[in-house]
């Protein structure tokens, strides 16, 4: 008899995770508290390791496709002066692919399309889990009687309150009910200071760049060139949490005026209502195993960590193609989730730290005297630096197993 799991959460790592453990021949439901799947989201960047999981997972050439790379760019002072240049094809020297920049949403199509038919369920939210006898759990779900099948229209004969399982895949976002559930001491996430705003823009943007971040005085404003010719951009400010303005990117033209072309363009290439806010958060304190029982934290609920690095999704990623290696033809489930525990809390939990670290002297740097130093050193360090540091977190190979052989 085969083996099942449940994963909570239909966003990018749960639906890698679903993908993970289908190749290695595991029966999968994905679970989701959204009636629908709006694929809201604005652009992501994917460094190396993210498009090797994906690689992994069998949707790595599609997402290529589907993207665009990252060559040129760098960051830069409001007046435009440069602070220092990313080499992209530097980098796919080293890794074998340049970062790729590809709207949140075609992403999220691209994975979820690569499911089989009935794999998704939407409008269920997982309410708790229970472990059982002979090493299995119990999901109890609100809401299953009017769930959907992949997001599409009702489901007419609906599902159980509860389900068991052999593993349980917590991937419900940085709001985790079942990491509040499972480590109820854990002060779960706090606010990182910053809140950011985005959009994609409604049009096509004459942009001389793949990326670019700028940093002002605890601000920071950025873009990510799409294939299309349109762009998202963000803008990150040191901000208390819960501030809103009714309109926001009236709010953004003030506050970015005067800045460098291509900012004042992207706004005004932006509709008002496509523009989204959220503080940002992060889980600050490691937790003390991804591992509870069969239950398996991954992502966010893992390990939120703040967008100074670009790899939050890559984690996610990563989690989810070492949990379906680890669990590749294992005899004994328990050891291979301790094994995927051993293997993914520490590298995940520094890449945390060291993005917490970026965002310091970077986007949240606001002091009149610290901002200058840090621009002048960044101007005089040697080119290779900046490819050196995205080497540092990008350098990541998937485990080869007899369902992940490689290339």
């Amino acid at each position: 008899m085969g083996h099942s799991a449940v994963v909570v959460g239909a966003g990018i790592g749960g639906l890698a995770a679903a993908l993970g453990l289908r190749r290695i021949g595991w029966e999968v439901t994905v679970v989701d508290r959204s009636p629908v799947l709006a694929d809201a989201g604005a652009g992501i960047s994917l460094a190396a390791n993210g498009i090797r999981a994906l690689d992994a997972l069998g949707v790595g050439t599609a997402v290529r496709a589907a993207g665009h790379g990252q060559y040129t760019g760098g960051a830069r002072t409001p007046r435009g002066s440069w602070l220092a240049r990313m080499d992209g094809a530097a980098l796919e020297r080293a890794l074998g692919s340049p970062i790729v920049g590809i709207p949140r949403s075609e992403l999220h199509r691209l994975l979820r399309d690569a499911l089989e038919p009935g794999t998704l369920r939407t409008g269920i939210t997982a309410t708790g889990v229970d472990p059982l006898r002979g090493g299995r759990a119990r999901v109890r779900f609100a809401g299953a009687k009017s769930g959907s099948a992949d997001g599409e229209g009702p489901q007419p004969q609906g599902t159980t309150d509860a389900v068991e399982a052999d593993l349980v895949v917590a991937a419900d976002g940085i709001g985790s009910r079942l990491r509040a559930a499972l480590f109820p001491a854990h002060p779960g996430p706090v606010h990182s200071g910053s809140t950011v705003l985005r959009a994609i823009t409604d049009r096509p943007v004459d942009l001389r760049t793949d990326f670019e971040i700028t940093w002002g005085r605890g601000t920071e404003f950025g873009h990510i060139a799409f294939a299309d010719g349109r762009a998202e951009w963000h803008a990150v400010l040191n901000a208390p949490a819960g501030v809103r303005h009714p309109d926001p990117l009236a709010v953004l033209r003030r506050r970015f005026a005067g800045w460098h072309e291509p900012v004042p363009e992207l706004l005004a290439a932006t509709r008002p209502g496509a523009v989204l806010q959220h503080d940002i958060a992060e889980l600050a304190t490691p937790l003390p195993s991804f591992v509870s029982g069969r239950v398996v934290l991954i992502g966010d609920a893992a390990h939120a960590m703040t967008p100074n690095l670009g790899q939050g999704a890559c984690q996610a990623l990563e989690d989810a193609v070492v949990l379906a290696a680890e669990l590749d033809g294992a005899p004994d489930v328990d050891a291979a989730l301790a094994r995927f525990d051993a293997e993914r809390r520490p590298r995940a939990t520094a890449v945390a730290t060291a993005a917490r670290r970026a965002g310091r002297i970077g986007q949240q740097l606001g002091h009149p005297l610290a901002v200058p130093l840090r621009n002048a050193l960044l101007r005089l360090a040697p080119s290779g630096v900046a490819v050196r540091a995205i080497l540092r977190h990008a350098s990541w190979n998937p485990p080869l197993t007899r369902s992940f052989p490689g290339e």
